[in-house]
């Protein structure tokens, strides 16, 4: 799908579903990674994730269009366009947007790294997210110093 498809689909939907015409620009923006959409409330333009559309299918990429124009129309007309707000939410549900977007493939896992140590007098097996100094720390237990398993 082109940009154009997507401005063309966006003004569609506008029309559609808020009976209001979309008067700006929409994008796809390849650095969108974990969020599905973005409007932008200096210029009105919206930045749609492209992974809304090849990872998903096109009713998703509705969605995600839908939870922006609401923003959009919300702070157009002077009222609050923000996702707390009950303005937004009651819209959303109207339009039938999405709340959250999908994850995707390109966001961020947090799976962190664990560093695992044994002691060397009681054979203790510690698992801790950050790397310390074994010379400097002992065990809490017998006073012996640790040795990186990993």
């Amino acid at each position: 799908m082109t940009n154009a498809e997507l401005q063309r689909l966006t003004e569609q939907w506008s029309q559609k579903y808020f009976g209001r015409n979309f008067a700006h620009k929409v994008f796809f923006n390849k650095r969108l990674k974990t969020t599905g959409g973005r409007y932008h409330l200096s210029d009105h333009h919206i930045d749609i994730n492209p992974l809304m559309y090849t990872e998903f299918d096109r009713n998703n990429l509705r969605q995600v269009v839908l939870h922006e124009l609401c923003h959009y129309h919300l702070h157009l007309l002077g009222m609050d366009y923000h996702h707390r707000s009950q303005a937004f939410k009651t819209l959303l549900a109207q339009v039938g947007g999405s709340r959250y977007a999908p994850p995707t493939s390109k966001a961020k896992r947090n799976v962190r790294r664990k560093w695992h140590y044994i002691c060397t007098g009681c054979g203790i097996e510690i698992a801790r997210q950050r790397r310390f100094n074994t010379q400097r720390y002992v065990c809490r237990r017998c006073g012996h110093h640790f040795i990186l398993k990993n």
